[in-house]
């Protein structure tokens, strides 16, 4: 089905329509705070942000009597926006409500730009990301150094994960060993795992144990599936491919953290599924690739684009062999895409 274009109208009516309910919402939020700030409120203690609904946000109490307990809470106006994965500062409320009364400095955070282009942040203290692909939607080389610029550029470390391992067959598995050597080669852990058949599975979750993680890939490469096998009883909704493009459709609606029997977490949202690099510089991207670190800064000229300029670095070590032409056109695909930097 094409997709529908709005005239200038609809847009703005659409536009206007959400507003509107923004600030209801908004209206009806500070109706709740009086009401909360004129009771009695227990005292401050320790929280963790569990999921993200608008206004309000579930916190996880850390400690004290209340330890375990989950609440939903109010945002005291002076606060920024919170996301998954937060440590915050909270007093409980009546019948099972809360204020949020401060927010604790975050260890990291990923962003990604809103529908206007403003950068967002989507989850916090996140130490591990979990790219996700599989044989079958075919995975792309591009797609995945995305994924490992943004958690460059995050500071956080990533992790490979194939899923559908059982699909792997004498079609695909050449194929699919070409694509894996690269990343051995280059020291990125790796794994192989079928949340379906379940092999390799309690290895995946010994990865996680210990550690606050995110999935991210593209859709029908079984996310869901990880999660439901490794969190029995959560039960996150499971896409099937579409039979016309053969990619997944999107099940996951809420940014919800989950605890492992084990010790960590995993925060799954959609906001984080997907995320671009619109917000990244040129620079950032170089930084992405981790085998280019010893080479940027030598090439001949201090603005090489290293695309055709003689005494470049990068190409040199590409003829060389010490770059491989599955990343050197990945670099190019995801700067091409970028917009140019200030220097």
């Amino acid at each position: 089905m094409a997709k529908r274009h709005l005239t200038r109208r609809q847009s703005w009516r659409i536009e206007k329509i959400q507003e509107e309910r923004a600030s209801r919402a908004a209206r009806r939020e500070n109706r709740a705070m009086e009401q909360l700030e004129g009771s009695d409120l227990g005292p401050e203690q320790e929280g963790l942000v569990i999921a993200h609904f608008g206004v309000q946000v579930e916190v996880e109490a850390l400690g004290g009597e209340l330890a375990g307990e989950v609440r939903r809470c109010h945002l005291r106006a002076n606060l920024p926006t919170l996301v998954t994965g937060d440590q915050v500062v909270w007093r409980a409320g009546h019948q099972g409500s809360g204020v949020i009364v401060a927010q604790r400095p975050r260890a990291s955070e990923l962003c990604r730009p809103d529908s206007r282009g403003q950068l967002k942040p989507v989850a916090a203290n996140v130490d591990l990301i979990v790219i996700v692909f599989a044989p079958l939607p075919q995975p792309h080389a591009n797609l995945i150094d995305r994924y490992l610029v943004a958690a460059e550029h995050a500071g956080i470390q990533p992790l490979l994960l194939l899923n559908k391992a059982d699909l792997i067959d004498e079609h695909n598995a050449a194929a699919l060993d070409d694509l894996l050597d690269v990343y051995r080669q280059l020291g990125y852990p790796l794994l192989e795992v079928s949340a379906h058949a379940g092999g390799g599975m309690q290895d995946l979750q010994t990865r996680l144990d210990g550690h606050v993680a995110v999935f991210v890939g593209q859709s029908g490469v079984g996310k869901s599936s990880l999660v439901n096998s490794l969190l029995p009883g959560v039960d996150t909704r499971v896409g099937a491919l579409s039979e016309q493009t053969g990619k997944g459709t999107h099940t996951t609606t809420t940014a919800r953290l989950f605890h492992f029997p084990g010790g960590g977490e995993l925060i799954d949202s959609p906001g984080i599924r997907e995320f671009g690099l619109g917000h990244v510089s040129r620079q950032d991207v170089e930084a992405g690739f981790i085998e280019f670190s010893n080479l940027l800064g030598t090439c001949r000229f201090r603005d090489c684009k290293h695309d055709r300029e003689p005494g470049c670095a990068l190409l040199t070590a590409l003829e060389d062999g010490r770059i491989h032409p599955q990343r050197m056109n990945s670099y190019r695909h995801i700067v091409a895409g970028i917009a140019e930097p200030d220097y």
